[in-house]
């Protein structure tokens, strides 16, 4: 493994030896998918769903979906998929069953709960990855959150539109600013992110932390509450979102954070047209805290 707090470019590297290895020895297991686009409000939604040529991963799916509170992957993580340090308490883990190429888990070294705090070195460690690298962070705050494991893992993908599907629609803000979008029914808080916080990491992290705090505070949550009630947070190098969660699932459809970047994934074909019917803004709503004021 490589060390050291902050990764530098030479991750992306590493991550690509350490997927091209794990693919030879089968420890890494992609989930082959289709995609298409629905548009809903004038918001364009990703929806992927495992491919109808590759009928083996939707065993993968099944997998990944099975919840067993005695199984800890993380505890230690498989040495095959293990990417770099992340500092002293987190490791650079690949996700087995990757929808998305260069799924990265941040993953604490000890166990702690998903339902746990947030910390300063948890936002350290995506700092780490992100700051020189970009991409969207995302963190499933239990399982009504989406989360499928129970050890305490952000998770990382290098490349995609980030938050762009709704961020596109926001009004400018400066840094520090908080919004809400109208056509967003549910309860979230957008944070327009200052672009010096990237220029360390290690500051990063307290930085994030405190923006996250901010954050909970105008939705009502408390950041250090333990356990934390169900949430999905996102970060680009420019924004952040906090989404509160009712429930992990509607109508057999399950959401986690990705779904509030415009990504969502289905297990069968047929349920895209009934994704349609309803709208993604609908499935979105359900599984979240309605808004019970209007957007700022």
């Amino acid at each position: 493994m490589t060390s050291g707090p902050n990764p530098n470019a030479e991750l992306l590297a590493q991550i690509d030896r350490t997927i091209a290895d794990a693919l030879a020895s089968g420890a890494l297991q992609p989930i082959r998918t289709e995609q298409t686009e629905v548009i809903d409000a004038g918001l364009r939604f990703a929806v992927r769903w495992v491919s109808s040529l590759a009928h083996k991963d939707s065993a993968r799916v099944d997998a990944v979906s099975r919840r067993n509170p005695d199984f800890n992957p993380f505890l230690p993580p498989d040495p095959a998929l293990t990417v770099a340090e992340l500092g002293s308490a987190h490791l650079a883990v690949l996700n087995k069953y990757p929808v998305i190429e260069r799924h990265l888990l941040i993953v604490t070294r000890a166990f702690e709960a998903q339902t746990s705090p947030l910390t300063v070195a948890d936002f350290t460690a995506l700092a780490a990855v992100m700051a020189p690298h970009g991409g969207l962070g995302f963190y499933n705050g239990g399982a009504d959150a989406g989360a499928s494991q129970a050890h305490k893992h952000l998770q990382w993908i290098p490349h995609g539109k980030g938050l762009a599907a709704f961020t596109d629609h926001l009004a400018d803000l400066d840094a520090g600013q908080a919004a809400a979008l109208h056509v967003l029914e549910w309860q979230h808080l957008f944070l327009k992110l200052d672009e010096a916080i990237w220029r360390s990491s290690a500051t990063a992290g307290a930085a994030l932390h405190a923006v996250f705090d901010q954050a909970c505070r105008q939705l009502g949550l408390i950041a250090n509450s333990d356990p934390m009630p169900p949430y999905n947070l996102l970060v680009t190098r420019e924004h952040m979102l906090v989404v509160p969660r009712s429930c992990e699932k509607w109508d057999d459809i399950s959401v986690n954070a990705l779904g509030y970047a415009g990504s969502l994934f289905v297990r069968r074909p047929e349920q895209i047209a009934h994704l349609r019917d309803v709208g993604p803004l609908t499935l979105l709503t359900r599984v979240a805290r309605q808004r019970t004021a209007p957007a700022s």
